[in-house]
């Protein structure tokens, strides 16, 4: 520990966690300090505890006698690679591609970074478009573009992939980029999806300005491959790009990069994944459920967690959005798909969240790799039939659901596109349905109001991650297939989320780096 820093574990009461004099006075008597010999002080790790009283749990991180704590951000040295001997093509522009360019910017290899979906400043007209339900566009949505599906999202910051790389680089790099400080603080941190666009097009313009390269609208037709190694790739415009290496960082939803892979003898195989309905809730119910009686206007908007096994499959919540929206996640027009987000202030009176059980590879019968693929496009094309219009969304009031109720009525929803009744208990698979009608009906008995017609159910939830992994070599991260080529991030089967994302093509490019040196390129 530096000179005069020093840190407290603490927990207070949100009147005084949330009030900084208050909460300086806290840690001076907790310090046996004075409160003048504080200097500077700065919070991490802070979470919300209401299992018994309302708590706010942090670490506190304060220096004493005019010193000043570390700045949280720091200088990326990053190198002009405009004439750099080495290449490296990576397939896609989200949160693992771009993390990864950094990485070789800073190890003075070029990036070029090939994107099928539009920049950002383009693809915002697209989203408005949808959000309206006017016009779909299958390659500029809120899965493919510039950001890639982390772009329009609640940007949470909160993983567990601590194994492969250093979550603490990525938080830096994005306040570098843009993001609050306050990234920092919270266990379940979030950008918000008003901010994190404007972070996006900054890393961008970073890349550019030292050398590195992005081709928008174009798609990768097929891989170019000598002696077993990958030497380039072609797009569909008839171009081959060459490249020293290929990073494909192409997210979970490019389902047809999965075939081409396959043509050219990739190795895959069939992974399990996790699939239901988006819920909905009042954001001022929630508050009720979770925070103690008066608790709602100190504390920020409330979220939730809940998990349980029926028939030994686990049922549980996934991408909760507290003061957020429901989002047209669909990147065909033959299927529809939800996803959650909230902008940074979370200020939307909806709670969302993913409501999914798990599918795993034994229970989708045969062998074909991509039968699980096969079983998520389905549901999606299934949720297009029983909807409305475009990208209206089959819905049913969540407790009717639980029932097997039709709902005559249905709440209000924040789904811009629309919803329509739609019986989803009988046309879900009963191994999906039945399992999710249980596990709701048991929080029903705990959370109060939670099971109830104030919420809605809406389908499908089915991109909470790839239904395949491409298999590569756990040492050096490349495929087990072909020399050259490394698979990345969600759509390879490796994370699950901004972070993870970001550190597997941060850890990929490092492994890239190194294997040019090792080999004296």
């Amino acid at each position: 520990m530096n000179q005069n820093r020093y840190e407290l574990q603490m927990q207070l009461p949100p009147e005084e966690a949330y009030n900084t004099a208050l909460l300086k006075k806290a840690l001076a008597a907790k310090a046996g300090i004075s409160e003048s010999s504080i200097s500077d002080m700065q919070l991490s790790k802070r979470s919300i505890d209401s299992r018994k009283k309302t708590l706010v749990q942090f670490t506190v991180h304060y220096a004493l006698d005019g010193q000043l704590l570390r700045e949280q951000n720091q200088d990326f040295r990053f190198n002009d690679v405009s004439h750099a001997k080495k290449q490296v093509i990576i397939a896609g522009a989200g949160p693992a591609g771009l993390f990864a360019a950094l990485r070789l910017l800073e190890a003075g290899i070029r990036p070029v970074i090939v994107e099928r979906g539009k920049p950002v400043e383009e693809r915002n007209k697209d989203i408005a478009l949808l959000n309206r339900n006017e016009s779909f566009n299958p390659e500029s949505n809120y899965a493919y573009g510039e950001g890639g599906a982390g772009t329009y999202s609640d940007g949470k910051l909160y993983t567990r992939s601590t194994k492969r790389g250093n979550p603490e680089r990525i938080l830096q790099l994005l306040q570098y980029f843009g993001a609050e400080p306050s990234v920092f603080i919270d266990t379940h941190a979030h950008i918000g999806t008003d901010k994190l666009p404007a972070i996006i097009v900054a890393m961008r313009k970073k890349i550019e300005a030292f050398g590195g390269v992005f081709r928008f609208s174009e798609k990768i037709t097929s891989l170019v491959v000598k002696d077993d190694k990958i030497c380039g790739v072609s797009t569909g415009s008839g171009e081959i790009i060459d490249g020293d290496a290929v990073i494909w960082a192409t997210g979970h939803s490019a389902k047809d990069n999965y075939r081409m892979l396959q043509n050219h003898g990739i190795e895959m195989e069939a992974k399990g994944f996790a699939m239901g309905i988006r819920i909905e809730h009042p954001q001022e119910l929630i508050n009720t459920i979770q925070y103690k009686k008066g608790y709602s206007k100190l504390l920020p908007p409330a979220s939730y967690f809940i998990a349980n096994q029926v028939n030994q499959r686990g049922v549980y919540s996934f991408c909760m959005c507290p003061g957020g929206q429901i989002v047209a996640a669909s990147t065909e027009e033959s299927g529809v798909v939800t996803n959650g987000m909230s902008n940074s202030k979370r200020n939307s009176a909806f709670a969302n969240a993913g409501f999914v059980t798990e599918i795993r590879p034994e229970d989708i019968a045969g062998n074909d790799v991509f039968r699980l693929l096969d079983y998520q496009l389905q549901l999606e094309h299934m949720a297009k039939l029983n909807g409305g219009l475009r990208m209206q969304a089959p819905a049913q009031a969540l407790a009717d659901f639980a029932a097997g109720k039709i709902s005559s009525k249905l709440p209000a929803c924040s789904y811009h596109p629309g919803v329509i009744s739609s019986p989803m208990h009988f046309w879900l698979p009963e191994e999906i349905s039945s399992r999710l009608k249980q596990a709701l009906k048991h929080f029903g008995k705990f959370m109060y109001g939670f099971l109830s017609n104030e919420a809605i159910a809406v389908g499908v939830e089915s991109r909470t991650s790839s239904p395949i992994r491409i298999l590569r070599n756990r040492d050096t991260l490349e495929s087990v297939s072909c020399m050259g080529f490394y698979p990345c991030g969600e759509g390879a089967g490796y994370a699950g989320g901004i972070v993870s994302s970001a550190i597997d093509g941060d850890s990929v490019a490092q492994k890239i780096s190194a294997s040019f040196q090792h080999s004296g390129q």
